[in-house]
C-alpha cells in the first residue's frame, strides 16, 4: 500500500513539474513573440534568410549593411515568429519557417531588405533567401531577387530630379542664347550708327 502511495506522489510531483515548466515556458516565450509582433508592426517589407554558415566577421558585415540601410534585422526561433506572424499579412511566411531563420524588417524603404541581403550574398554564398513579405505581397527567392534590383527610395527621387532638371536646365540656355545673340544685333545698327555720324 505504501509502495502505491509513493508511486502515486511521484507521479503527481512529475505532473506538476511538466505543467509548471510548460506554463514558465510560455510566460517566457510572451515577450518575445510581443517583441516579434512589435517589430512587423506597420512593416512595409519582411525577408526571412538562412544564415547557417555564415562566418562571424560576414554576420557582423551583414548586420552593419543593414542598419545602415533602416533594417531590422534579428535571428528568432521559427516557433516564435509563426506565433507572431499570426493574423497578420506574414502568416504566409510560415512555410518558410525551417531551418534556422533571421528576419529582416523595413518601415521606411520597402526593397532594403532584400536589396542589401541580395548585395551580400553575392560574396557570402551561404547566406540563403527563403522568401518574404513586401507591401502585404508574399514573394518567393526569385520575386525577392528580382525586387533587389530597384534602387532605393532616395536614388529613385534623385532620378527623378534630375530628369526634372534637365529640360528646366536646357530651356534656361535656350533662353540665355537667345538674349545674348538679341543683345548682339541691337548693338550691331547702334554700332552702324555711331560710324555714320
Amino acid at each position: 500500500m505504501i509502495d502505491k502511495t509513493i508511486h502515486f506522489l511521484v507521479a503527481v510531483i512529475k505532473i506538476y513539474k511538466e505543467v509548471h515548466q510548460d506554463v514558465a515556458k510560455v510566460e517566457l516565450k510572451q515577450p518575445i513573440v510581443a517583441a516579434i509582433a512589435e517589430d512587423i508592426k506597420d512593416a512595409k517589407s519582411v525577408v526571412l534568410v538562412d544564415y547557417r554558415g555564415l562566418t562571424v566577421g560576414q554576420d557582423t558585415e551583414l548586420r552593419k549593411q543593414l542598419r545602415e540601410a533602416g533594417v531590422v534585422y534579428r535571428v528568432y526561433k521559427n516557433t516564435m515568429m509563426k506565433r507572431a506572424f499570426e493574423g497578420t499579412e506574414f502568416e504566409g511566411l510560415d512555410d518558410c519557417l525551417k531551418g534556422p531563420s533571421a528576419i529582416a524588417i523595413s518601415k521606411d524603404d520597402v526593397t532594403a531588405p532584400a536589396r542589401v541581403i541580395c548585395n551580400f550574398a553575392k560574396t557570402a554564398n551561404k547566406l540563403e533567401l527563403k522568401g518574404g513579405v513586401v507591401e502585404g505581397q508574399v514573394y518567393d527567392v526569385a520575386g525577392l531577387t528580382e525586387l533587389s534590383q530597384i534602387p532605393s527610395r532616395e536614388v529613385l527621387l534623385s532620378r527623378l530630379l534630375g530628369s526634372m532638371q534637365s529640360p528646366i536646365a536646357n530651356f534656361a540656355r535656350v533662353i540665355k542664347q537667345i538674349a545674348e545673340k538679341d543683345g548682339e544685333t541691337a548693338e550691331a545698327p547702334a554700332e552702324a550708327a555711331e560710324a555714320a555720324e
